[in-house]
């Protein structure tokens, strides 16, 4: 079976038994924050405590996108194909202008300062929506020790105002999101307390309302070995998770179908390529890849 391992039968049906597990680059620090460019064919995904942004592309390998890039974690792509940023060291969320400028979308609520955005996806409407855990003003290693002034949140930065809302405030660690291919409901991963191994950590789902409220976020799944930290949808509405041992397939009503070993711990991951059908995968310090029998959803 290669690198993986079925749960259930239909999960043969999402993997091509011939297609290698790929190592793209390997060697650095914590890789999170893959996000795919069809029209320029590259991967940028963050190298988090190297503090740079990296570029992929299947011609020129792997290079640097952006240094320093004030330690961005996740990242998503807006509808006019601007790229968008969370900096755990300047604690905003940013978005990289068509001409390479940067503009900073946020940086605080009701006149307190983030605490180190974390990961972010763009709803279809223009919302950008992104996790504020603690995580990386915890330590100096992925953006620099600094105080937190708010709890951890979700929040939504609304296209047309510019304000910025909390959609979800009971969460202790609230880490990687993505909505469903409908957008109808939205999964936040719970990582808990960095230090604070008896947290609870499972993925959790809610349902959008009006594009802009939640309700709900009961646990949907548990990731065992290790925990979920970023997901993706594919376009039939399973969830694709880092976890411990790789990466897991879920189905929509909850169920483990089957695993990707990647042989160590895995951060992030994304769809790309062509036809959106290729994994990659954000693996501790390599970058792999795999092409799957399944379309990612069609917007991150």
């Amino acid at each position: 079976m290669g690198p993986y391992e079925v749960i259930d039968p239909a999960f043969r049906q999402l993997i091509l038994q011939n297609a290698v597990l790929q190592i793209l680059g390997q060697d650095f620090g914590w890789l999170e924050g893959p996000v795919w460019f069809g029209d320029a064919n590259q991967l940028l995904v963050s190298d988090v405590p190297n503090d740079r942004i990296l570029r992929w592309t299947e011609d020129a390998g792997i290079g640097v996108f952006r240094q320093p890039s004030g330690f961005e974690n996740g990242h998503a792509r807006d509808r006019q194909g601007r790229l968008i940023g969370c900096s755990h060291q300047n604690r905003c969320v940013t978005r990289t202008e068509l001409d390479g400028t940067l503009t900073v979308l946020a940086d605080s609520y009701e006149g307190r300062r983030l605490n180190s955005p974390n990961d972010v996806a763009v709803h279809s409407d223009g919302g950008i929506w992104f996790s504020d855990p603690h995580y990386g003003i915890n330590t100096d290693y992925e953006g620099g020790k600094q105080e937190a002034e708010l709890p951890a949140r979700v929040y939504r930065l609304d296209p047309v105002s510019g304000r910025l809302a909390v959609v979800a405030d009971d969460f202790t660690g609230p880490n990687g999101l993505c909505f469903s291919p409908d957008e109808r409901t939205l999964y936040v991963t719970e990582t808990g307390g960095q230090f604070a191994p008896d947290d609870p950590r499972h993925i959790r789902a809610f349902a959008v309302s009006d594009a802009c409220r939640l309700t709900g976020g009961a646990a949907f799944h548990s990731v065992s070995p290790g925990l979920a930290d970023g997901l993706r949808c594919d376009q039939d509405g399973r969830v694709w998770t880092s976890a411990g041992d790789g990466v897991h397939c879920v189905s929509p009503e909850g169920a483990l179908l089957g695993k990707i070993r990647t042989g160590s711990t895995v951060s992030n991951l994304t769809f790309g390529g062509r036809n959106r059908s290729r994994l990659f995968i954000c693996a501790a310090h390599t970058l792999m890849a795999v092409y799957t029998n399944v379309r990612g959803a069609a917007w991150p």
